[in-house]
């Protein structure tokens, strides 16, 4: 991993963590305990702070960037999908934001809300808890259902597994030309059904 000072500020690790070696932090960013950051992500406290809270996990190819004079917030538990941008604004507790999803300068999305794949949430905008909101520009289409709660916090712990079997055994390698005989394939039990 790349971890930058910039103007004296160093950013901040929990040791319970994981960030993956293609990641990039800068400056003013405080990751909290159980945290996992993927692949290619970048995280960029050079224009504001940004608060990682424990348990979180944002998935390759994000960017988190700070806004001028506030601090960027993802609260416990937030679930950040593949490729997604979460610039300047304040994610609540346990909410998903979906792949490829932008969230703008001064949103505020509530807790337990999920965000679809592809939705652009507009600056300045803000939902109340358990909100399903999908779009570009985005809106609300209803409250997020138990089962669909259910789903991404289940979603979320296996994030929380992955953090310790990264910490446990990912070793960059050189490729095998071929299988081994009787290789064994990675077998992770699935704890949820696919949303459609």
């Amino acid at each position: 991993m790349a971890i930058y000072k910039i103007d004296g500020v160093t950013p901040v690790i929990h040791p319970s963590s994981f960030v993956h070696p293609s990641a990039d932090i800068i400056g003013d960013v405080i990751i909290g305990k159980n945290v996992y950051i993927g692949p290619q992500v970048a995280v960029r406290g050079d224009m504001g702070g940004i608060r990682i809270m424990d348990g979180s996990n944002i998935q390759d190819n994000c960017v988190i960037h700070g806004f001028p004079d506030y601090e960027t917030l993802l609260e416990e538990n937030s679930h950040i999908g593949h490729g997604a941008i979460i610039h300047g604004c304040h994610i609540e507790e346990n909410c998903l934001i979906g792949m490829n999803a932008v969230v703008m300068d001064l949103s505020v999305i509530g807790k337990e809300s999920i965000v679809g794949a592809h939705s652009f949430i507009k600056a300045n905008s803000h939902f109340d808890a358990r909100s399903l909101i999908l779009g570009s520009p985005a809106t609300v289409k209803r409250t997020v259902s138990d089962d669909e709660l259910t789903w991404k916090i289940k979603g979320t712990v296996m994030y929380h597994e992955l953090v310790e079997r990264c910490k446990s055994s990912l070793i960059e390698t050189a490729p095998l030309p071929y299988p081994e005989k009787d290789r064994e394939g990675i077998i992770f039990k699935k704890t949820h059904s696919v949303k459609t």
